[in-house]
């Protein structure tokens, strides 16, 4: 196995989105350790939700990734926005 070196923000606090299918109310903030949970419908009228906050670590993001998992919902999308980018959830285009 080729050895590489990560960047040195891998592992550095940032915001983060979350997309999963379906729908999760506020009700579920605390759960996902108080990440903005926002609804909204893409083109085809599918629901999904969109999970954006700081995350501190990829230790983490795979916490919540395991959270998400085990709810068994489905995962559409993961996206580091970066440390000093915006919280507004993206739309999405499908």
């Amino acid at each position: 196995m080729q050895n590489t070196t990560l960047p040195s923000w891998i592992d550095q606090p940032a915001i983060y989105q979350i997309i999963i299918k379906g729908r999760l109310d506020a009700n579920w903030t605390e759960w996902f350790d108080n990440l903005t949970i926002s609804v909204a419908k893409d083109k085809s009228e599918t629901v999904f939700t969109t999970l954006t906050g700081p995350i501190m670590d990829q230790g983490v993001l795979h916490g919540l990734l395991g959270r998400i998992r085990d709810l068994g919902l489905t995962l559409l999308e993961v996206r580091r926005l970066g440390a000093g980018d915006s919280c507004t959830p993206a739309a999405r285009e499908n």
